[in-house]
């Protein structure tokens, strides 16, 4: 079966759920795949850059010893997994059912999908995997020519009672999406004037100053890209920073918003809805982690097949919290704008 795995060069996203279970069995077809996914060319050491064949352990598949200086080199160094005592199989099967759920799944739902005693792991192993989302040299949206990028912020939060009028317990999120016109001709060409999203970027920011939704701007979005906003005083110096800016008054009235900025708004609706259906609501200290992960989501809604290599932390340095950074607050959940 090692070899079976060993075959798929391009290391795809299993189509079902019986080609995953032939292609990862156990814990060696993983140790396979992850070290497929690491040396396309064959073994090299990570200490004396030694080729050939290493050693390899039957109880210990996540672990190639070097026959020149005989060091161990952890196959889980450098992704999410890493430092983990979990097998490397309910890692994959994580990861599997993480990406081909389109509206993703609860620490509940995946504990009991898992068959997993302890909520407190799987709680962890999510949040491992959120941080797998965000790649470290993640680009700027923006910058292709004849479209155009909507930014907006918005509260976000649940109800809150007892504490008289005004707004509580709710995070400013800023959000930037790319919008793009459907070709003529396309059954979707009349909704919303043909126009629809591209890529997105999400963020908590403080306020609603100018240093922070312009330095999420700047974070988010390619110079030179022509901008959307409201009429928001904060997006006054948008065009001093290299941007072709325009501001729609809204005045509150929702018809405006729903003509000038409509792509931005419905991505507002579907993270709140995804926010309250999934999750059932989130805590502030967890919020950005899961902006990741609808981030990750939205962008690859068209091409879920290519998700499931970067949830695992495989294609990149990734660095992901202990159990006790994400119990404490000290662990900060990178944006995925690169501005957190």
């Amino acid at each position: 079966m090692l070899m079976d795995v060993h075959q798929h060069a391009d290391l795809r996203f299993p189509q079902s759920l019986p080609e995953f279970q032939r292609l990862f069995p156990n814990d060696a077809a993983c140790a396979a795949y992850l070290e497929k996914a690491r040396w396309d060319g064959g073994f090299v050491c990570g200490h004396c850059q030694a080729t050939g064949e290493p050693f390899r352990f039957a109880n210990r598949p996540g672990v190639l010893r070097c026959r020149k200086c005989r060091r161990d080199t952890a196959l889980t160094a450098g992704t999410v997994m890493a430092l983990s005592h979990t097998p490397l199989s309910i890692w994959f099967w994580a990861a599997y059912l993480v990406t081909s759920q389109t509206p993703g799944m609860s620490a509940t739902q995946l504990q009991r999908q898992l068959g997993m005693s302890r909520y407190e792991t799987v709680f962890q192993i999510l949040h491992k995997l959120r941080a797998g989302m965000v790649r470290p040299d993640q680009d700027r949206i923006g910058g292709r020519r004849g479209e155009h990028v909507e930014v907006d912020a918005a509260l976000i939060g649940g109800r809150t009672r007892g504490k008289g009028r005004g707004v509580h317990d709710k995070v400013l999120v800023a959000c930037a999406v790319e919008v793009r016109q459907r070709r003529p001709g396309t059954k979707l060409e009349k909704r919303t004037g043909g126009r629809y999203a591209g890529r997105v970027r999400l963020a908590v920011v403080p306020d609603r100053s100018a240093a922070s939704l312009c330095g999420f701007v700047e974070c988010a979005v390619v110079p030179g890209t022509s901008l959307v906003t409201d009429d928001w005083s904060s997006y006054s110096s948008l065009a001093k920073r290299g941007y072709k800016h325009l501001a729609v008054a809204e005045r509150g009235d929702p018809q405006m918003a729903e003509q000038d900025l409509p792509i931005i708004h419905l991505v507002f609706a579907n993270l709140k809805t995804w926010l309250n259906g999934i999750h059932h609501g989130v805590s502030h200290q967890h919020l950005q982690a899961y902006l990741n992960e609808f981030t990750f989501r939205f962008n690859r809604r068209l091409y879920p097949s290519n998700a499931f290599r970067s949830l695992l932390g495989i294609a990149g340095d990734v660095t992901a919290p202990t159990y006790a950074e994400l119990y404490s607050g000290d662990w900060r959940h990178p944006t995925c704008c690169g501005c957190g």
